[in-house]
C-alpha cells in the first residue's frame, strides 16, 4: 500500500492508496497554515498517523503534492504561496517517523500522474493536464515519464506569456495565461465587459456587487444566453485555446486533461474549445494522424491523492 497526501493551504487530504491506484481509505484535517512551518508538518504527521492506524504494515512509500515549487530529489520544498514552508525538509520527518521512502511532487504534477494512473488518460503514456482554479496549474507525462525538470518545478505553463504587456501576474511578469485563463481571468474578463453592459444578467445574478461575480455568476448567465456572458465565455475560450494551442504544438499528447473549478462548466466549453483547438494547432493538416484528445480530468480532488501516492513508482 501507498500513502498520498495532498497538502493545500487550508486542509490536508491524505489516503491509502493501493498499487491499481484505488483509494481504500481516506482523512481530511484542517493545514493551520498560520501556525507555521512546524505545525503544518506536524499536520501532515497526523494526518498519515490516522490512516495508518490500524494497517498491518507500513507503507512502501509515502508521496506529498505541494502547491508550489518543491525539490524532488533532496525531498525540500522550496516555496509555497500559501503556505510557510520555504526550504523545510518535510520529507525527513516522515522518512524517520515511518521508516519508509517520501517523493515530493507539485500538485499539478501529482494531478497529471494520476489521471494517467486511473483517470481520464488512463492507458496514455502521452499526457497535458491542466487545472483551472485560482491559478493555472499544468503537469507533463511524456514517454511515461513525469517531467519534472531540474529541480522539481517543471510544468508551469500558466507562466507562458499569451499577450505580451497584458494584465499583470502574481509571478512579477505580464500577459501570463494564468491571467486570462484561470477562475481568477475569467472573472477579469467578465467585470471588464460587465463595465461596458449595464443590462447584463450578471448585474442581477452578484446583486450589484462585483466581488460576488465567480464562474457561477459568468456560466449561469451563459446558459440563459444572456449576450455579455456569452461574449465572455467566447474570450475565455479563445484565450485558454491559445495555450492548449501551445501544447499541442510543442508535446503532441495523447491526451490533454482540463480539471479544477472551471471544468465543472465543460457542457459550456467543450464543442467551442475543441473547434478553437483544431482550427489553430499545427497538425490540424495532418487528417490522417491520430488526434489529441482534448477531456474533462474525472478524478476531480483524488487525482492530487493518487499521483503523489504513486510518485516513486514506475506505473506508467
Amino acid at each position: 500500500m501507498y500513502v498520498g497526501v495532498d497538502l493545500g493551504g487550508t486542509k490536508i487530504a491524505a489516503a491509502i492508496v493501493n498499487e491499481q491506484g484505488e483509494i481504500l481509505k481516506r482523512v481530511h484535517i484542517p493545514t493551520n497554515a498560520k501556525a507555521g512551518e512546524e505545525a503544518v508538518i506536524n499536520n501532515v504527521i497526523k494526518a498519515c498517523d490516522t490512516l495508518l492506524e490500524d494497517a498491518d504494515e507500513p507503507p512502501r512509500s509515502i508521496g506529498i503534492g505541494v502547491p508550489g515549487s518543491v525539490n524532488s530529489k533532496t525531498g525540500r520544498v522550496i516555496f509555497t504561496a500559501n503556505l510557510p514552508l520555504r526550504n523545510a525538509d518535510i520529507a525527513s520527518y516522515l522518512k524517520n517517523k515511518y521508516n519508509c521512502e517520501v517523493y515530493l511532487g507539485n500538485d499539478a504534477n501529482c494531478a497529471v500522474l494520476g489521471e494517467a494512473i486511473a483517470g481520464s488518460a488512463k492507458g496514455s503514456k502521452n499526457v497535458a493536464m491542466i487545472t483551472l482554479g485560482t491559478g493555472l496549474g499544468g503537469g507533463l507525462i511524456v514517454n511515461g515519464t513525469l517531467v519534472t525538470g531540474l529541480c522539481g518545478s517543471a510544468g508551469e505553463v500558466g507562466h507562458i506569456v499569451i499577450n505580451i504587456g497584458g494584465r499583470e501576474c502574481g509571478c512579477g511578469r505580464k500577459g501570463c495565461w494564468e491571467t486570462y485563463a484561470s477562475a481568477k481571468g475569467l472573472v477579469a474578463t467578465a467585470l471588464d465587459l460587465m463595465d461596458k453592459n449595464p443590462e447584463s444578467l450578471m448585474w442581477e445574478l452578484c446583486v450589484g456587487m462585483t466581488d460576488r461575480v465567480d464562474g457561477r455568476v459568468v456560466f449561469e448567465a451563459y446558459r440563459a444566453k444572456d449576450a455579455t456572458a456569452i461574449a465572455v465565455v467566447d474570450k475565455y475560450i479563445g484565450h485558454l485555446a491559445i495555450g492548449i494551442v501551445n501544447l499541442i504544438n510543442m508535446l503532441e499528447p495523447e491526451v490533454f486533461c482540463i480539471g479544477g473549478g472551471v471544468s465543472n462548466a465543460w457542457d459550456c466549453m467543450e464543442k467551442p474549445l475543441i473547434a478553437a483547438v483544431e482550427n489553430e494547432k499545427f497538425s490540424r493538416f495532418s487528417t490522417d494522424m491520430p488526434k489529441t484528445k482534448i477531456v474533462k480530468a474525472t478524478l476531480g480532488n483524488e487525482a492530487g491523492i493518487i499521483g503523489a501516492a504513486m510518485l516513486g513508482e514506475n506505473v506508467l
